[in-house]
Parts: structure tokens; sequence; C-alpha cells
């Protein structure tokens, strides 16, 4: 969901564009609220510190540094446990990740999505999906492994910008931390106050990455090349079931754990790809404005998929909904969640 307090003028009328391309429900009560802000925590129960294991090998089993330990390093594939612990992550990996078939999408180029406006067909591979979208829990590892401190992890043009990566503490850590821990209370709920460096750089310090948009609304839509041709709007179906997502209709009011909804799920049972938190993906924003030009905001723009919790209108919630925000904002509603190619498995996987 787009900041339009932190955008100019033209970008708040770009931003109000994107937000408004879908129709309010017609039963609607409530206006939507001028001015969104993050849940309010009852108690900070800040999470325990971990002791880091010192062998670099067992770190990245400790950490869940999964794609790591697949690549094989050539300084870990002597190790005589190489071959167990890389057959104990598979097993992770299959409880943890499902496949997402061969399918393809079709992507609205402009912000009208209207009928006769121009689409993109995009051919997509299989690949392996969270189920989950990261957790606080999850993201405290990448933070005391000292994550933000590896420079190796960012692009040398945001290094200036880390400064301003911190939390409620100036500490360097999600938005809504305190002194780098997450709440306990919220070990479960998916990690919010990142931007797209955050999410880039947690997926490649674990040897993972980011879905790209196309990616995403293929796991979203399951529209798999057969003879049904089949399309979903929803992951679980084509209605809207306000309890199936965690959205504003279903009055929860903040993020729910991850496993939560489970009755929202992809038939591959990916949860929470509507609702609860925005997700990032891989992928710039590229759409047109209805004159064909390219839409260009003050900031570089990431797409950004799914819905949250505090999504009021039902159709920007679906798997079809394209939106963005701009790489550097850190906001209350959009977390992420990891994927991995086949290529990534190691042979004979």
């Amino acid at each position: 969901m787009l900041e339009l307090k932190k955008l100019s003028a033209g970008g708040r009328d770009m931003a109000a564009r994107f937000l408004g391309r879908g129709k309010p429900d017609a039963n609607a009560k409530s206006p939507l609220p001028a001015r969104i802000v993050a849940p309010v925590e009852e108690a900070y129960d800040p999470a325990d510190r971990m002791t880091i294991d010192s062998d670099p090998f067992m770190q990245c089993v400790q950490l869940e540094r999964f794609g790591t330990i697949l690549r094989g390093d050539e300084k870990f594939r002597s190790r005589p446990d190489f071959a167990t612990v890389v057959k104990k992550t598979m097993a992770v990996i299959d409880e943890r990740y499902a496949l997402v078939p061969e399918g393809f999408v079709t992507l609205p180029r402009t912000m009208t999505d209207a009928p006769g406006m121009p689409e993109e067909d995009i051919e997509t591979e299989p690949f392996l999906l969270a189920k989950h979208a990261v957790t606080n829990f999850q993201f405290q590892k990448f933070v005391d492994a000292g994550g933000y401190a590896n420079l190796d992890l960012w692009p040398k043009d945001i290094w200036p910008h880390l400064i301003d990566f911190k939390d409620l503490t100036d500490a360097q850590a999600p938005r809504y931390w305190r002194e780098g821990r997450h709440n306990k209370r919220l070990a479960q709920h998916p990690v919010i106050g990142v931007n797209a460096y955050e999410a880039d750089a947690y997926c490649t310090w674990a040897g993972l990455r980011l879905p790209t948009e196309a990616q995403w609304q293929m796991a979203a839509t399951w529209r798999i090349r057969s003879a049904a041709n089949t399309l979903r709007r929803y992951p679980w179906g084509d209605a809207l079931d306000i309890q199936k997502c965690n959205i504003w209709a279903s009055g929860v009011g903040q993020t729910a754990p991850v496993d939560a909804f489970k009755g929202g799920a992809a038939p591959n049972d990916v949860q929470q790809l509507i609702g609860n938190v925005w997700e990032w993906t891989a992928t710039d924003l590229d759409m047109l404005d209805e004159n064909g030009q390219p839409v260009v905001g003050d900031m570089l723009m990431r797409a950004i998929r799914g819905g949250a919790f505090d999504t009021y209108f039902a159709t920007q919630a679906t798997g079809l909904f394209r939106t963005g925000l701009a790489c550097i904002a850190r906001t209350h509603n959009v977390g992420f969640r990891c994927a991995l190619l086949l290529t990534d498995l190691p042979a004979g996987n």
C-alpha cells in the first residue's frame, strides 16, 4: 500500500489512482480512514538473545540458511556430516515449501484494468514457494547474525541508507522492533516494517530469493495450462470469503500468525497469499497510465501483492490486483516470503 504522506503532490496523485482502481463495496458503511498506524501492543516481551554456534557450517543449520547449505560451499563439502545435513535440510524444505507447477499469468499493463487494455502473458516455470511469510522469529536470526552489518548483502548504493534502517529504539532492525528484538508475543506473525532491500538481504543471506511478480501471481491464481484452463481470483477459488483471509472486513484489525486462516490456502497448502500482509516481490513496478506512458514515482518502486489486514477495498485483495510501493518504504502492513528455483536444489532431488 502506497504511503501517501511521504510522496510529492504528483506522487500522491499517482498513489491515489493506484489505490482507487478498486470500487468500494456498495454495502460499506464506513469510509477509508485517513490515517492507519501500526497495531497497538498490550505488552512488549523482547525475544531472547540467541547464542550462535561458532562452527560456520552448523551456524547455517542453526540460522536456517537453507539455500546456503544446499549450494554446498566447497569448504563444507569435505565435512563427514555434509551429506547428512543436506538430507535433513531437504526434509525441512519439503515440509515448509510447496511446489508451484508450471503455468502462465496475465498481467495488466495499465493502472486501469479494463476490457481492451493492454496485457502481458508470462510463462512461469515450476518453483518452490514458502508456505508461510517470513516471521519475526525467523528474521531475528538474520539480525542476530549481523545481517545489517554485512555489506556483501546490500547493493552499494544502499549503503548510505543502512543507517536509517532502525527500529523504535534506533537499533538496526525492522521498524517496529525495540532494542533489536521482536516481541515474543508476535514471534509467529509475519515480520513487518522491512523494505524491499531488507527482504532482498534476508533472502540473499539465507541462499533463497524473492518470488517474481509473475511467480507470485501464478501461486495465487493457479493458472495451469490444461484443457480446463482454469483461473482463480483467490487461492481457494473464485469468491471472496472473509473467513479465509485477514483483510479489513475480517475484523481482526492487525496481523495474525502466519499459520492462521488455513482454509484460505492454495491447493498446494501455500497460506495467506491473500491478506495479513502485502508481500514484496523481486519485480520492479512496470505499468503504464491510460495514455501509454510509464508510471514513474519519486522513488524506485517494487511490485507488492496480496493485500493486508487493513486492506479496505475487497477488489485489492485478490490474486490479480497489481500495485507497488517505494522500495525504501518500511510500512506496518508489508512483509515477504521466500522462494527457491528447482535449479537451486542439489542434483538428484
